[in-house]
Parts: structure tokens; C-alpha cells; sequence
């Protein structure tokens, strides 16, 4: 189950959920645009953050940023807890450090939070009277850290265009629109959300792309890249796999067998599996 938190959360979160049960796959691909943060209630799960690196196990959950590459959450045979899928700027409040400092680097609950408040909450979200409870722990807990956070209303503004335009805006223009230089943007948007306007901007072009393609007929990627924007099929083919670890051919015959397995699943689109 999810659900959109109370104001002023909401202008942060897209939404509170609870999962629990077992996976489709034991691999998945997070999806991108994607800022996370995810109290473990059941056993350790597994995050692998591009593909050259080891995956690290993960026990009382995980705070993760924008990513810039692929990266893979591998779940137990059943999986239970409680998490925020946030707004690009919407987990910089809640951080002790710049968001560029966790940029493809996921980390613990506890070392946001630190160990004694982490374990306390985990206590009480896992005596929780199901899962409504939960998810208004969860959101009290969330009201009760939630800090002012300096330059969060440029960075806010100018991610909402980039998300209306699905990244199709000139970054100048961006700038010039908010008063500040390029530079100043750039530095505060690594801050706040961890990556830059421009790759932020990529990665709602991206998303928005692959979204659009139907995978159950003959995919035109020549075309396809060609409306997004992409300067030709190749650098297109470049970004796929930087953001999904696939190629284009490969991806069409995951999401294939994902809906012939899985016809009508919730998590359909995004994420997905892994291999």
C-alpha cells in the first residue's frame, strides 16, 4: 500500500509505502528519477551501484540519491518495510550532509540518522498495528526531522521544468530564468539533489523515453531516439545502458517477459528485472 503524505510533505514525497511478501525477481533495477529512503523491517537486502562493483548487504535499510547508473536491489525470498520514494530535492531536508555526497553511493539508515533513533524507529514501525500505523509512524518521523533548507525553493522550481519539459530545456535558459549563474545552480542542485541540472535533465529524458515505448510490438529505435532528442542512435544506445545496465534489444525482452509473468503487476515499468 501507498499513500501521498499531509502538507508539507507532500511538496517532498511523492509517497509513503509499505511492502511486504516476496518479490517477482530477486534482482530488480531501481528506476530513474529516483531518491529513496528505506527502512528494512525483514531480512537484509542487496544494492549493487553500476556494474563494475560488489553488491553490499544492507540490514536496517538504506538512504539513496539521484543515481547516475544503473544499480540493482537484490531482495530476500521475502521482503518486508516501510519507505519514501521522494521528489528529486525532497531528501535534502532530511540529510546531515550534501546530497552529492551519497551521490551512487547508498548508504545505512543508520548513518543518516544514527543508530539509536534508527533502531527505536525500526521497534516501533515493526509493533506497528499494520501497516496504516506504520506508514503515520513513518510520516511523524519524517515531520519530526524535517529541517529549512537553504536554496530549496530554486532548486524545487527549476526541477518542476525540467520534469514539465521531460529534460528538453536548455540549462542556460534555466539559469537565466532564476537569476543565478549557471555555476551557482549547478553547485546548489549538487547539494540538494546530488547531481547536476543537466544530469537531471537526462534523466527524465531517458525515463520519459523508455516510457513511452510499447514492448509488445516492433520498437522503431531510430525513431524513437531521434523524437527524444538523442543526436543519434548510438548515443542513445549509450544511455541505455548506463542507465539500465541492458542494451535497448535486451531491455525490450526483460519488460516482455515481465508482463508475460507478471500481467498487470503493480511494479510494471519500473523497476524491473535485472537479468
Amino acid at each position: 500500500m501507498s499513500r501521498v503524505p499531509r502538507p508539507p510533505l507532500d511538496g517532498l514525497i511523492d509517497d509513503l509505502y509499505y511492502l511486504e511478501g516476496a518479490p517477482p525477481y530477486a534482482r530488480l533495477m531501481l528506476p530513474p528519477p529516483a531518491a529513496l529512503l528505506i527502512v528494512n523491517l525483514g531480512a537484509p537486502f542487496r544494492i549493487r551501484a553500476g556494474a563494475d562493483l560488489e553488491a553490499a548487504e544492507y540490514a536496517d535499510g538504506c538512504v539513496v540519491t539521484m543515481p547516475t547508473r544503473a544499480w540493482e536491489f537484490g531482495y530476500p525470498p521475502w521482503t518486508r518495510s516501510v519507505g519514501v520514494h521522494f521528489k528529486p530535492w525532497g531528501l535534502a531536508p532530511f540529510l546531515p550532509m550534501p546530497a552529492a555526497e551519497l551521490c551512487d553511493r547508498p548508504v545505512t539508515v543508520e548513518q543518516v540518522w544514527a543508530r539509536p533513533a534508527v533502531a527505536e524507529l525500526r521497534e516501533r514501525l515493526a509493533t506497528a498495528d499494520g501497516p496504516h500505523e506504520m506508514l503515520t509512524l513513518l510520516e511523524e518521523e519524517l515531520l519530526r526531522r524535517l529541517c529549512e533548507t537553504a536554496g530549496l525553493g530554486l532548486v524545487r522550481h527549476t526541477s518542476r521544468v525540467i520534469a514539465a519539459t521531460t529534460g528538453a530545456v536548455p540549462i542556460g535558459d534555466l539559469s537565466v530564468a532564476a537569476g543565478v549563474s549557471s555555476t551557482q545552480l549547478a553547485l546548489r542542485f549538487k547539494e540538494l539533489v546530488g547531481v547536476t541540472p543537466k544530469r537531471l535533465a537526462r534523466t527524465y529524458r531517458f525515463a520519459a523515453t523508455v516510457f513511452a515505448l510499447d514492448p509488445a510490438g516492433p520498437v522503431d529505435w531510430a525513431g524513437l531516439a531521434a523524437r527524444a532528442g538523442y543526436f543519434d542512435q548510438a548515443h542513445f544506445g549509450h544511455e541505455f545502458r548506463a542507465f539500465t545496465g541492458l542494451t535497448p534489444t535486451r531491455y525490450v525482452e526483460v519488460r516482455r517477459r515481465f508482463q508475460r509473468e507478471h500481467p498487470g503487476h503493480v511494479l510494471d515499468n519500473w523497476p524491473l528485472p535485472a537479468d
